[in-house]
């Protein structure tokens, strides 16, 4: 018997949600049946079951992060390898990730992070101030932030954010995301007019959107917590 918490409310049909913790709500309207409840979900056990286990897989595989020296991690498109190097200095030095040796594992992900951040500082803000001149709009700000859900932001005031986790990607793909927030700008929507003036800049914007979906669910199965 699949567990789960019953919400009802004014909507009109039933539906499944499962969250990242692998807890299963059921939505329903307010006065649906109890008997109509469970036989719709009698029809989808065999779905339900099927994400709760891919859920479990992700989330074992996120418990078992960890990084070592050795391992490689992605830098702009490119795989860099993390070495111990003497001193007390964490950097990247177009070769690979540098840090001080002797470090836990915990210690080397919190020193790759720093480094992920400092070029994040440094590349986006040069491809912002880029695409911003040949897109004749001016940020209020550019921020860096540790978001998690979200690769990009653009408040009313038309400040912008990445994550820092975007410099994972290739530059392909953060020049999209950073067209992409520098258009919201000028429309602060997702109308056909916003898409147009992405279009505009990048023709292939679908093409690296995509390929910014498979680095998203390839972190799924990762802690950079």
């Amino acid at each position: 018997m699949i567990q789960y918490t019953l919400v009802r409310s004014r909507r009109k049909t039933a539906a499944i949600h499962i969250t990242k913790d692998a807890a299963v709500e059921v939505r329903t309207p307010l006065k649906m049946p109890q008997a109509d409840i469970d036989r719709f979900i009698s029809s989808k056990e065999k779905w339900i079951v099927q994400h709760l286990a891919e859920i479990e897989r992700r989330n074992d595989q996120k418990s078992a992060f960890a990084l070592h020296y050795g391992d490689t991690v992605a830098l702009r498109g490119g795989e860099y390898p993390i070495r111990a190097q003497d001193g007390n200095r964490a950097g990247f030095d177009g070769l690979c990730f540098y840090m001080p040796p002797g470090l836990t594992p915990d210690g080397v992900k919190r020193a790759v992070i720093r480094i992920y951040k400092a070029v994040a500082k440094h590349v986006i803000t040069d491809k912002v101030n880029e695409y911003a001149t040949r897109m004749a709009v001016v940020p209020a700000a550019v921020r860096i932030t540790s978001a998690k859900t979200r690769w990009g932001s653009c408040s009313g005031k038309n400040n912008i954010s990445f994550s820092w986790r975007l410099v994972m990607a290739d530059d392909s793909v953060i020049d999209y995301v950073v067209v992409h927030e520098l258009a919201h700008i000028t429309q602060h929507n997702h109308s056909p007019r916003f898409w147009a003036i992405v279009a505009g800049v990048l023709p292939d914007y679908k093409v690296r959107k995509k390929k910014l979906k498979l680095l998203h669910e390839q972190l799924m199965a990762q802690d950079w917590d």
